[in-house]
């Protein structure tokens, strides 16, 4: 043989092993990915998983029990979400590390909780041991829907400190609620009483004008902001502000005006929210 033909030959052998190697580290990296697949799945869906992964062979009800299983997950999702007000619109995984002993994953969920977004990023650590699967979170960060973050600063910068998603999600639910009631009571006053109240920024905005068509210039403000706590404490402020013409306070005593806020307040501790606004709203309307 040639020295020509030997270089080709040795040249050869080296692309075919080279190309051995890539399919043995293709074959392994398939593995891994079985076995992320199929780590959290258990009953059918496992079943089912490791029947399409190649690891069991002759099972013909492979799609039947997929799609039952599917169906089953929809409805849990659905009892949870109508359960906990939270429904989850994204969820993606990446594998960080996996052994036989620990994975590592990067968690990134997304979803809104009534019409407040959110996004909230994490690792996830789970090492087998012999007492059992022990789970930690790490790297929290968590992101709200801009239109809210400065009453959720303090409290989110607590959350990722502690790793809290329990409470991060709890917390998510009450302030969601608190949110609800003052639309809805904005939302019913502005269609009971359309001369008088007005919503400059839209029904889920803090604040509500009120005035009167024969009182141009004159405006009560209702501010109603939700407060939360760094430790999770969800609680409403509702507070009433005065916009009056310069000329109209040289009318009236200042003390008139002045004591309006506090009257109000007091109205609120006798009456509540809802009773304590409709009572502003009809002196407004000379009612």
């Amino acid at each position: 043989m040639s020295n020509e033909n030997t270089e080709e030959a040795a040249a050869l052998q080296a692309q075919i092993e080279h190309l051995q190697a890539e399919v043995s580290a293709l074959r392994r990296q398939q593995k891994d990915d079985q076995k992320d697949v199929t780590f959290h799945f258990r009953g059918q869906m496992q079943n089912a998983m490791l029947s399409l992964c190649g690891q069991r062979q002759g099972d013909e009800k492979v799609l039947s029990m997929l799609m039952e299983e599917v169906e089953e997950l929809e409805e849990d999702l659905k009892l949870q979400t109508q359960m906990n007000g939270i429904s989850l619109t994204g969820c993606t995984t990446k594998t960080l590390q996996s052994s036989g002993r620990k994975l590592v994953q990067q968690l990134c969920v997304s979803g809104h909780c009534s019409e407040l977004l959110f996004q909230v990023e994490f690792q996830l650590s789970e090492v087998n041991e012999a007492s059992g699967c022990v789970r930690t979170i790490s790297e929290l960060n968590v992101v709200i829907d801009a239109g809210e973050m400065q009453n959720f600063s303090s409290f989110l910068s607590g959350v990722e400190e502690s790793r809290d998603l329990l409470l991060f999600f709890r917390t998510l639910r009450s302030f969601s609620d608190r949110c609800d009631d003052r639309r809805r009571t904005f939302q019913h006053f502005q269609e009971k009483y359309p001369a008088v109240v007005s919503l400059p920024a839209g029904c889920r905005s803090e604040v509500m004008h009120l005035s009167h068509p024969e009182l141009p210039g004159c405006v009560l403000l209702v501010h109603w902001s939700v407060h939360v706590s760094r430790e999770g404490g969800v609680s409403p402020k509702v507070e009433l502000l005065t916009k009056i013409p310069e000329r109209a306070l040289q009318l009236f005593p200042s003390q008139a005006v002045g004591g309006a806020a506090e009257a109000f307040q007091s109205l609120l501790r006798i009456l509540g929210a809802e009773a304590a606004l409709e009572a502003v709203i009809m002196a407004v309307s000379l009612s």
